[in-house]
């Protein structure tokens, strides 16, 4: 009797808790992903209220290849790698540009974007017509981004936003004199608002390549390489690319 009420007491507890056997409540057949859900093209709310974007479905499409059920995890750009090291999610699909210091301090995929950074401004703005202009302006940039960094080292003051709708918004109100980012969030923006008042005053003269993030020593990226290599072979980031760009930025 004294085995069965403590057996008994066992389970009580366990159920309780919410432990199992192996410790943990995380599902392996799910892929927890980190991405802002406010970024055009690439993560936002479609008309239907629903995730879409360029990455929202190349990560799907990678989460199919790896026999794994995506599940979201909207964060704000400047949260999104803290989120990723307290483990919120396993990977950053957002548009993640690869550099030698996230390189050091993440697992970066192979890349699955190619954008020309541009430095927008004001249609009637004509004092800008370089980087080397951005000294002494003021640049609307989501703090934690690369294309922040290039805005600084141009000379720029960096007003901090949380991302494109607030940099362009801030544009618009002549709060900033420009905002530099990558020239496919930009006509995707002009394609499908038709806003006539911003322009692509310059390009920076830098080439960005994007892959997705985990954390450093995750076996998971060889597995999203993998997955990316037969995709592109299938021509399936090309598809998805097609239906967002008309062209193929997956290259």
């Amino acid at each position: 009797m004294r085995r069965k009420l403590f057996a008994a007491a066992m389970l009580a507890i366990v159920a309780a808790t919410g432990l199992t056997a192996c410790g943990s409540g995380d599902d392996p057949n799910v892929l927890k992903v980190g991405t802002e859900g406010t970024y055009s093209p690439f993560s936002y709310q479609g008309s239907d209220g629903a995730l879409t974007g360029y990455d929202v479905d190349v990560v799907r499409a990678v989460a199919d290849k790896l026999g794994r059920k995506v599940e979201f995890v909207q964060t704000p750009w400047d949260a999104i790698f803290a989120g990723l090291e307290s483990k919120r999610f396993d990977l950053v699909a957002n548009q993640v540009s690869i550099t030698d210091e996230r390189k050091n301090k993440y697992e970066l995929s192979q890349p699955y974007t190619t954008s020309e950074g541009v430095i927008v401004t004001r249609a009637d703005n004509n004092a800008i017509t370089s980087l080397a202009d951005l000294a002494g302006k003021t640049s609307a940039q989501s703090a934690t981004s690369n294309w922040s960094a290039v805005a600084a080292g141009a000379g720029a003051k960096v007003e901090a936003v949380e991302g494109w709708v607030q940099a362009i918004q801030l544009l618009k109100n002549g709060r900033v004199d420009c905002t530099v980012n990558d020239n496919l969030v930009f006509n995707e923006y002009t394609k499908t608002s038709g806003d006539k008042s911003v322009k692509i005053a310059a390009q920076t003269g830098e080439t960005s390549t994007m892959g997705f993030a985990a954390r450093k020593g995750d076996p998971l990226i060889a597995e999203v390489n993998r997955a990316l290599d037969e995709l592109r072979a299938e021509g399936r980031l090309a598809q998805i690319s097609d239906k967002y760009f008309g062209v193929d930025v997956s290259k």
